[in-house]
């Protein structure tokens, strides 16, 4: 059995996907771009701006679930360009805290609506 969480304090959807579904204790967070929910636009700023929005987009998509980043087991970034990784890097830190979820980070050819950068998550029960 699967449950579509959703909340306003993270952007829609904007194609036939859910923002997160639960299933079997897992909450399996779909890919957050840089989007302000207040405005429906990028956060001004650079890879590091866009990078705390779209970890505070996960956050609330998570808290909506009843959980937080201390749930989260594994992380899949995407970058626009690698260069960016560092920047990206020093803000996640910020966000998560031992012992770290697993991760991936890759650079990929283009994101959504030309962001510079774009995360999933799992989390668990």
């Amino acid at each position: 059995m699967k449950k579509a969480i959703s909340t306003t304090k993270a952007p829609g959807a904007i194609g036939p996907y859910s923002q997160a579904i639960e299933a079997n204790g897992f909450v399996f967070v779909s890919g957050q771009i840089p989007v302000d929910p207040a405005t429906g636009e990028f956060v001004p700023g650079g890879v590091a701006e866009q990078a705390k929005q779209s970890l505070t987009n996960l956050q609330n998509i998570l808290a909506e679930a009843g959980l937080t980043l201390d749930n989260v087991v594994k992380t899949c970034v995407f970058l626009a360009d690698i260069k960016d990784f560092a920047a990206m890097n020093e803000v996640y830190a910020t966000f998560f805290k031992a012992p770290y979820p697993g991760r991936s980070a890759m650079a990929v050819k283009d994101l959504p609506k030309g962001a510079l950068v774009e995360i999933e998550c799992i989390a668990a029960r």
